[in-house]
């Protein structure tokens, strides 16, 4: 379980095929502190560390993750969003993010605005994917809040803290970026989606989704 907080930024040392599974070598500040079969988030997919060696760390990402995700458009010396799992008790300081990415999206337009950025994100419109003005969105592992919101696309603003320290001051218009929706709006949205509410929701009401009707 993560955050969306980023703690540091990778770079993609080597990458190796083998079969469908790629493996990336990355070296970061934290990369001598992991530990092998450790979660670390990776432009918010979850991976895990699978070696270790002179400041380096592997994961290996098997063919539905590259499918899912832009880690199959990864090239050496590409800058990567890290994030470490969760510890227990610690703060929450974003978001319940599962580094579970559920589809790529593109940065459709990117606005200075005099002190920080507004980007317009673009993706594909699916029935149980959504996004509500003001909630939250993870953009490459990146916990943010969303708005302008509609079925496909949305708003976000990065204060410039973030733009530094995250890819985002990398990011290009048309660039594939991750997304992972809201799991809490998920969640809803799938037992609506089962009682068959979800494609009336201006006359939905707390007494229908309790009767099931």
């Amino acid at each position: 379980m993560f955050t969306g907080i980023i703690e540091t930024l990778g770079t993609v040392k080597s990458i190796q095929q083998e079969g469908s599974n790629k493996h990336f070598t990355i070296t970061s500040t934290i990369s001598s502190e992991l530990k092998i079969d450790q979660s670390v988030a990776h432009n918010g997919v979850c991976l895990t560390v699978v070696s270790l060696e002179n400041g380096t760390h592997t994961v290996t990402a098997i063919k539905e993750s590259l499918l899912k995700s832009n880690l199959d458009n990864l090239k050496v010396g590409d800058k990567i969003n890290l994030e470490r799992c969760l510890p227990y008790q610690g703060r929450l300081d974003g978001h319940v993010v599962q580094g579970h990415v559920d589809q790529v999206g593109r940065i459709a337009l990117e606005d200075n605005a005099n002190g920080s950025w507004n980007y317009r994100i673009t993706h594909d419109s699916h029935d149980l994917f959504y996004t509500i003005n003001k909630g939250s969105v993870t953009v490459n592992g990146v916990s943010l809040t969303c708005f302008n919101c509609t079925d496909t696309g949305f708003n976000v603003s990065i204060i410039p803290y973030t733009y530094e320290h995250t890819n985002f001051h990398k990011f290009v218009e048309n660039e594939v970026i991750n997304l992972e929706f809201d799991i809490l709006g998920k969640y809803v949205q799938t037992h609506l989606h089962k009682l068959g509410l979800d494609k009336n929701l201006n006359n939905l009401n707390l007494q229908d989704i309790l009767k099931g009707q």
